[in-house]
């Protein structure tokens, strides 16, 4: 994958934003991904309310809802049988994650097409900055509407976009074209487009901030608009002049290509807390072999390993390692997640979620001195072979040992 840009906010009085600002930022948003995914195999199921994140009976959470289930009330983070008692026709789907990833991962091939300045915030969304495609594309507008086409052309999958000169102006517009749609916001014409927009719209206001305003009796965006700025700084602190500027779409960002992350990490909740160590170690396999293969795409070798284990009750142990050398190889990081695992778990407990991470990176590909140097070249080998094949046939499809059963248990979440 290309390098892909980060945003680095830049605060200052608004009237500082230069005048020619030009609305280059596109926010591409898919609508209702994991549920449009599970319909590309499902076409039956188009036109019908369908939840993605597990059966309405088990503990859990609504990871997606079709257009046709929202209408219900229904919305992501829901609990499953919240869910299922609003709209008991519902059709309701396990979640499959590695495929979304397969999936995002050909979104994200397109977007890079049309700019080389793309930032995947999400597995659903990303951000692309169109300024200087204009002699390969043409003007943003255009280039925006051929790259939401291409996408769905390509993909079959539904998307939407906002276009605008600030980040947060571009969110906003693409959640109002849903679904299928685009909105272009002129530069200087931020404040006017929020302004009759509900608060919770702004990116940020959550539930509490939602519930202070509306005591205050600010309902939409213009109201808050209206509040001075010592005011809000006032009843909020600090994130009261954040609210001062994001009713205005004042804050501004730039991009900066800075695409080595700086942890790496998969983590699995199960459907039942589980005190099942076959079914646990097989998923420590799986986690690692994914965060591995991440390692390997990156050019990167990691020196520190951390576990996670959340016991029923949400009680929640991290354990981590530090080794003597970087690695990017499966045997070296499983054997030592392995051993976090055993030293470190309370055999008596029932697990609810299990987790790996990989930081401490290094360039290159050192190897740790467990293995001589003969069976360690093979390993390499064996993994980039692996690694090519899950390029081509998906991850779920090449699988080492320890993790055969994995698919079945696969809904784990990356960062």
């Amino acid at each position: 994958m290309p390098d892909l840009a980060r945003f680095r906010a830049k605060h200052g009085p608004l009237e500082e934003r230069a005048a020619d600002a030009v609305a280059s930022i596109l926010h591409v948003d898919m609508d209702a991904f994991f549920v449009s995914v599970e319909l590309l195999e499902r076409p039956e199921l188009r036109g019908k309310p369908v939840v993605v994140g597990g059966q309405r009976g088990q503990r859990g959470v609504v990871s997606a809802a079709s257009y046709e289930a929202r209408k219900y009330g229904i919305h992501s983070a829901m609990p499953l049988r919240t869910a299922g008692r609003l709209c008991p026709h519902a059709i309701f789907l396990d979640g499959h994650h590695e495929k979304y990833g397969e999936w995002s991962d050909r979104v994200a091939s397109i977007l890079m097409k049309f700019s080389p300045v793309v930032e995947m915030v999400s597995i659903d969304e990303a951000y692309l900055d169109l300024a200087g495609t204009e002699r390969l594309h043409g003007p943003p507008f255009a280039t925006a509407d051929k790259l939401l086409r291409t996408i769905t052309r390509e993909t079959t999958l539904p998307c939407s976009g906002g276009l605008a000169a600030t980040r947060l102006t571009a969110k906003v517009a693409s959640g109002q074209a849903k679904p299928r749609g685009l909105v272009w916001v002129p530069p200087g014409a931020e404040e006017r487009f929020l302004a009759p927009l509900p608060v919770r719209k702004i990116p940020g206001i959550g539930e509490v901030t939602e519930r202070t305003l509306s005591a205050l009796r600010i309902e939409t965006v213009e109201q808050l608009a209206a509040v001075p700025q010592e005011k809000l700084e006032k009843i909020f602190g600090q994130w009261g002049e954040a609210l001062y500027r994001k009713a205005r779409g004042g804050d501004s960002y730039e991009f900066v290509i800075d695409a080595e992350p700086k942890s790496i990490s998969h983590n699995h909740t199960f459907g039942e807390d589980t005190d099942d160590e076959k079914e646990m170690t097989t998923l420590l396999s799986h986690l690692s072999q994914k965060a591995c293969k991440r390692l390997r795409d990156a050019g990167l070798a990691a020196r520190t390993l951390a576990l996670t284990i959340r016991y029923e009750g949400f009680e929640t142990h991290t354990r981590a390692k530090t080794l003597a050398e970087p690695t990017q190889l499966d045997a070296d990081i499983y054997a030592v997640f392995q051993d976090l695992f055993r030293k470190h778990r309370h055999a008596k407990r029932k697990v609810r979620l299990l987790g790996v991470s990989l930081s401490g990176f290094t360039h290159g590909n050192k190897q740790l001195d467990l293995l001589d140097a003969e069976r360690r070249e093979k390993l390499a080998k064996l993994a980039k072979a692996a690694d090519r094949l899950r390029d081509r046939f998906g991850f779920g499809k090449v699988q080492f040992g320890g993790s055969l059963f994995a698919e079945e248990l696969d809904h784990s979440r990356e960062n």
